[in-house]
């Protein structure tokens, strides 16, 4: 009723409604601080409640003053005096705008920061604690690494974001499928603070045991739920159930039993409306028989099928990672296959020429990778369109060609990007592509070594002699170029009976017709033809 009279009463003044509200906050806080000034409109809105409730809401929280209930540092400034609008609802903000803070409402605990698992990629869900750098009692401070993560990526440290002392390992080293968002760790202010923290449980791990407390209503419950889903179907059966009188109702609970005990329905007489066999029936006629209701019997071969011999592997996240996107991927990308042979003994002379200079300066040997690598760039350089990722409002062009290469290792699959590879010259190209293939295989692969590719390239050729293969594209991609292995082959000459021996490797495109038109598809095979066959145009 205050409320509603104050907005009549400000009717003409609605435009100063945020004012208002800020005000009405400013009392509400003046209520706790410890000046004995009381508002009048707080006075008069106690007394309805106390007139409505017999008691004042101001008498429950007499003993929530700010010297007894911890409170932040950024609050701390309530404790002394009164705050006004604006500056209470400015420090209120900030301290939204801070970590996420948990406070104990009992006096024993002071105030502390729970450290929830961070989301350390664009499709990390949850993440593993591979190890923990700090332990229980040390000083932190901004910057210091608390732990190594595990992601669906790679392993990424996690650092520390304010100054305290860490006192409470909620999940120890080891610990795997914690969501994001979920408390590892506490830290607190004081150095005394950490004992105080020793059997602490954080809110969020403890407030699933609430509903727990009540098992007991809910099987009165799907009792319930189940006699009045039987009901109507016998109302409904009735009526048919006079011409076929050898037809036998069962509910779907008793049917079920029956049907894995073996059972037939007409040996059994129901108990329920109209003569209905509902679930007591079943297990009272197996009770009579001398079997247990839950058991099913056993088929005569099982025992003659000998047993397999397995084991069973748990999941890695980067494992479940993969599956969950090829598996998108192929779900709702319509993929289609270009394929093509690219003679490649002028780009073998050129390799061996580069690696003599190479060698001759202490540099690193090319790769024919590297020569791929460079080529798919120009290549999509020269068309832009499959360049490109789909959505649902509009295809987005990406001026920047960044390189994703599949690297192997025995973890599972990551894709490491070598970013504006068209811009980069072939030795600085390879030199990446190294130190990623072996940050990947030492797993300390970083969002920033992975994110932000346009294209794949992946190589199945060179590494293990696969002649040609179509690869799953890479979402949110569009294409995807799978490398076969190069081979001799005997091909016509100029001549009649002339016959001339080359090097070919199959490349197949894998596109996404979305965005990519088979005419289009073509037109960048044919820019990459050309490179690896004219490899010297590379180098212009």
């Amino acid at each position: 009723m205050a409320y509603t009279s104050r907005i009549i009463i400000h009717s003409k003044k609605l435009k100063h409604v945020s004012t208002l509200l800020r005000r009405e906050h400013a009392v509400a806080v003046r209520g706790f601080s410890n000046s004995s000034t009381t508002h009048p409109s707080l006075t008069a809105r106690q007394d309805m409640l106390k007139t409505r409730l017999s008691y004042s809401p101001v008498e429950r929280i007499s003993t929530c003053r700010a010297s007894n209930v911890p409170m932040p540092s950024c609050m701390s400034a309530m404790s002394t005096k009164p705050m006004t609008g604006p500056t209470f609802f400015r420090e209120y903000m900030s301290s939204h705008m801070r970590s996420v803070r948990g406070f104990s409402s009992s006096s024993d605990l002071p105030p502390h920061q729970e450290i929830g698992m961070p989301s350390l990629s664009p499709t990390m869900t949850e993440g593993n604690i591979a190890r923990w750098l700090k332990k229980e009692g040390d000083k932190v401070a901004p910057g210091e690494v608390l732990c190594e993560v595990e992601t669906d990526k790679a392993t990424v440290e996690m650092e520390c974001m304010e100054e305290g002392y860490l006192a409470k390992i909620v999940k120890e080293e080891g610990a795997k499928a914690i969501q994001v968002g979920e408390v590892i760790a506490i830290t607190v202010e004081e150095e005394e603070d950490i004992q105080k923290f020793k059997d602490y449980t954080p809110s969020s791990d403890t407030s699933p045991a609430a509903p727990e407390a009540k098992p007991a209503p809910s099987p009165p419950k799907e009792e319930k739920v189940e006699k009045s889903a039987t009901a109507p179907e016998a109302k409904t059966s009735a009526p048919s159930s006079a011409p076929s009188e050898d037809r036998t109702f069962a509910s779907p609970l008793a049917k079920k039993l029956a049907e894995d005990n073996s059972v037939p329905l007409s040996s059994i007489k129901g108990t329920g409306p109209e003569g209905r066999i509902v679930k007591a029936d079943v297990e009272d006629f197996l009770a009579s028989r001398g079997k247990e209701t839950t058991a099913k019997p056993s088929k005569p071969t099982d025992s003659k099928v000998p047993a397999l011999d397995y084991v069973d592997i748990p999941h890695t996240q980067i494992r479940k990672v993969t599956a969950s996107r090829l598996a998108f991927s192929k779900q709702t990308i319509p993929h289609y296959y270009l394929t093509v042979d690219t003679c490649v003994d002028k780009l073998m002379g050129l390799r061996s020429q580069l690696n003599s200079f190479q060698e001759a300066s202490g540099g690193k040997r090319i790769s024919v990778n590297d020569l791929v690598i460079k080529a798919a760039a120009l290549a999509l350089r020269k068309v832009p369109q499959c360049n490109s990722s789909w959505t649902d409002e509009y295809i987005r062009q990406f001026r920047n060609v960044n390189i994703n290469v599949a690297v192997q290792t025995e973890n599972g699959l990551y894709v490491p990007v070598v970013k504006d590879a068209d811009k980069k010259g072939l030795s600085t190209i390879g030199e990446e592509v190294r130190f990623l293939a072996q940050k990947a295989k030492e797993n300390s692969l970083k969002p920033e070594d992975y994110e932000g590719g346009t294209f794949t390239v992946s190589n199945l050729g060179g590494p293990f002699g696969i002649k040609q293969f179509c690869a799953v594209i890479n979402p949110p991609q569009a294409a995807i170029l799978a490398i076969g292995s190069a081979e001799k082959r005997v091909v016509a000459g100029s001549g009649p009976d002339q016959f001339n021996v080359a090097s070919y490797m199959s490349v197949t495109l894998s596109c996404d017709h979305r965005v990519i038109d088979g005419a289009i598809g073509a037109e960048w095979l044919k820019a990459f033809k050309g490179y690896i066959e004219t490899p010297e145009s590379m180098l212009l």
